[in-house]
């Protein structure tokens, strides 16, 4: 093979099949996925179908916890999961600028296929493109999902209700400050890498015998946590308080922040979600996420109003003063999914 990605592994003829033959079929080993058809035909399943997509463009594409493969392989079951979704089946298509190192390439199937397996997720399907040197920025790619929901509840940002509970399955900002402090060049001493991690078991778990009691679902990816509450207050008209000594946040991640001057409650999370549930199953939601590894730093963090509102979200202090949170503004930082 060559050592770099050039125009000929985008022409669809002998170099192509080589790319696939030879790195992608290495490691993708999915017999549907083998098959090298122009769509995969899946077997028969009762339930809702869900669908989602996503694109990656994360910068570095390698980074602590984690790099641009299982990122995309992640981001896509989650977003499945949030609407009470099991996956079943996943897409990867790639563009790959012209000059693109083949052993990164290569990491980056190694590492689709190894969240892939892990996930019990398969790729069953895919597409590659090359781009010409200067039109695209290494490597961009697309994810989309298929997955299956079989209970009978309408798991939706519109369902947060007055009083309902509102709980973190794990620590803030994990993800956006180790991009952030890699896009800046700083390195910072401490427990800091990404959070990337699939989330589909864990709401599995929540939805086993939830009797219709979790409401909305929900990744607090970019825009962090701030903008996620807010987009669920507004679609459900209600009001939300946080309470900032509940927010569980890593020392070094709030060291991390305070030097750059972040807000972490802005900043992206990507293996972590939002529950809003009925309050009075909030203490056994909470311990069926703390059972789990994906779950075990979950926090109660705040409730919804007890009446209807215009969908505010506000934080109550350390010191007892209140902060209006607003959804995010422009852009703080740039390429981290």
């Amino acid at each position: 093979m060559d050592t770099f990605i050039n125009l000929d592994h985008g022409s669809g003829g002998l170099a192509s099949q080589h790319l696939i033959g030879n790195l992608f079929l290495k490691y993708l080993t999915n017999p549907q996925l083998l098959d090298l058809e122009d769509c995969a035909v899946l077997g028969e399943h009762t339930g809702r179908i869900a669908l989602s997509t996503d694109s990656y463009v994360v910068d570095p594409l390698f980074f602590p916890g984690g790099d641009i493969g299982c990122l995309a392989v992640h981001g896509t079951i989650n977003d499945l999961a949030m609407r009470g979704a099991q996956p079943l089946a996943l897409s990867l298509a790639l563009i790959i600028e012209e000059g693109f190192a083949l052993h990164s390439l290569e990491q980056v199937i190694a590492s689709v296929a190894a969240a892939s397996e892990a996930a019990g997720v398969a790729v069953v399907t895919g597409d590659t493109k090359v781009v010409p040197k200067g039109k695209a920025d290494r490597l961009f790619i697309n994810t989309s999902g298929i997955g299956l929901v079989s209970h009978r509840h309408d798991i939706s940002g519109k369902k947060a209700r007055p009083g309902d509970a509102v709980i973190l399955s794990g620590t803030l900002a994990d993800h956006g400050i180790t991009i952030m402090s890699r896009q800046a060049g700083i390195e910072i001493d401490g427990d800091i890498a990404s959070d990337t991690q699939p989330l589909h078991r864990l709401v599995d778990a929540l939805l086993a015998n939830d009797g219709g009691a979790v409401h909305v679902l929900r990744d607090p990816t970019r825009g962090g946590l701030a903008t996620s509450l807010c987009e669920i207050a507004a679609a459900s008209r209600v009001d939300m308080v946080i309470e900032e000594d509940l927010l569980p946040i890593k020392p070094a991640v709030s060291i991390a922040c305070e030097l750059i001057g972040l807000d972490p409650l802005y900043l992206a999370n990507e293996g972590k979600c939002i529950v809003v549930c009925d309050r009075d199953r909030a203490g056994e939601m909470l311990q069926t996420m703390r059972r789990l590894p994906e779950g075990r730093d979950a926090a109660l963090i705040g409730w919804v109003g007890d009446g209807r509102a215009e969908g505010r979200v506000s934080l109550t202090t350390r010191i007892g003063g209140s902060r209006l949170l607003e959804p995010l503004t422009g852009q703080p930082l740039p390429r981290i999914c």
